[in-house]
């Protein structure tokens, strides 16, 4: 009969809670990302986007974010400000995580940063770039990885004003991006505005537009359409005739490749601007498509583009704080550095969290391998800021 004394259970159990220890303190806690953005109604597609690219970032990094274990809460604000933020308090909370991001509409975003903020929880921009955020209500817990809402249309301004069109029709979204869209035209084009049009975000069915832009007489039309609001605007844009006789121009969300994939052979010659474009000409970029094309099957967008660049700047911030996400000052620090390669090339905080970058002319056509696609053409504005950022007190 084999005897064991208490004392030998008791030092079994103490060794074996010991060695419990020493395993969880040689794996840290996992890095916890509050990926929330629209994954249903028009607007999924931007969405599905910024998601796909961020993952894909995070699989390339061995399921990582700066060397730590990653563990994306993935959630639907079904573009509505309302789920946005109970759905952001409670990611916040409940969930406690330690980054934010994800956000489409910027209606959303200045519903979601209430929470975000209140809790001290950094939140990265993959896409919506409200001015109120680039201006007087900056906050240091507000990081665009994208741009300013403003930037792209400032940049079409400026193309449209160098091609020497005379009129222009606008069209955007009654919203707070379609607004600085707008704004952001007109700060750059200074000829004649024919006509000045805000449709209900979502609106699909564009026909008192068709009818008051064949009115306008204008020789050029700029719009800024995200998702399904682009593709339908676009079809009926030319099944009008519209196209014959106007100029097409857009930012780049709404020439972009999801955009082309619906919409086809119509799309050929619109012109549209961007920061990103899946042809750049850089390591990071190269790679960034091709693990892309390979995981998806499809050619990423400037969505997927900057969700991918997202999660490398919060790998960069975990990284360059040593993974003390609890030291606030230390994590704020690391992302104003901005030490990642990102696939736009050189990238750079201004002041207020918003980026300093190069804009660029992008014309949909076929490339090489017959796909209806977009071919960069040429920089627009360099090493481009935001008009903003002068009013932004950015709190210590």
């Amino acid at each position: 009969m084999t005897f064991v004394s208490t004392f030998t259970l008791r030092a079994a159990a103490a060794m074996a809670a010991c060695i419990a220890m020493a395993a969880s303190a040689q794996t840290p806690a996992p890095v916890k990302v509050g990926l929330l953005s629209t994954l249903s109604g028009p607007g999924a597609g931007l969405g599905v986007d910024i998601r796909d690219g961020f993952q894909l970032a995070v699989k390339l990094a061995g399921n990582k974010l700066g060397g730590r274990p990653a563990e994306i809460v993935v959630a639907d604000d079904q573009a509505s400000p309302d789920v946005g933020r109970q759905t952001a308090d409670r990611l916040v909370k409940r969930d406690k995580v330690d980054f934010m991001t994800g956000i489409v509409f910027s209606n959303v975003m200045l519903a979601v940063g209430t929470p975000t903020f209140a809790a001290q929880t950094f939140y990265i921009s993959a896409n919506a770039g409200p001015s109120q955020y680039a201006g007087e209500q900056c906050n240091p817990y507000f990081f665009s990885a994208s741009w300013q809402n403003d930037n792209l249309h400032e940049a079409a301004g400026q193309v449209v004003q160098e091609k020497g069109f005379k009129r222009v029709a606008l069209i955007a979204p009654n919203y707070p991006a379609g607004k600085d869209a707008i704004n952001g035209f007109k700060r750059f084009y200074k000829g004649e505005i024919a006509s000045e049009t805000l449709p209900a975000l979502n609106q699909l069915n564009f026909g008192t537009e068709i009818s008051q832009l064949r009115a306008s007489k204008a020789d050029a039309v700029y719009i800024f359409l995200p998702g399904g609001m682009g593709i339908n605007f676009i079809k009926q844009f030319v099944a009008a005739g519209l196209s014959k006789d106007m100029t097409l121009f857009g930012p780049g969300f709404s020439g972009d490749e999801d955009v082309i994939k619906a919409v086809g052979d119509s799309m050929l010659g619109m012109f549209n601007t961007s920061q990103w474009g899946h042809d750049m000409d850089n390591a990071a970029n190269k790679k960034f498509v091709a693990e892309f094309e390979k995981e998806y099957g499809r050619l990423p967008t400037l969505y997927a583009a900057q969700g991918y660049d997202a999660a490398n700047l919060i790998a960069a911030a975990v990284r360059d704080s040593k993974g003390k996400l609890e030291d606030k000052a230390a994590v704020r620090k690391a992302l104003e550095a901005a030490k990642f390669d990102s696939v736009r090339g050189a990238f750079k905080f201004n002041t207020n969290h918003f980026p300093i970058q190069d804009y660029y002319l992008r014309v949909i056509t076929k490339d090489s391998k017959g796909r209806v696609t977009n071919r960069m053409m040429g920089t627009v504005l360099k090493k481009h800021g935001d008009a903003y950022a002068a009013q932004c007190k950015m709190p210590a």
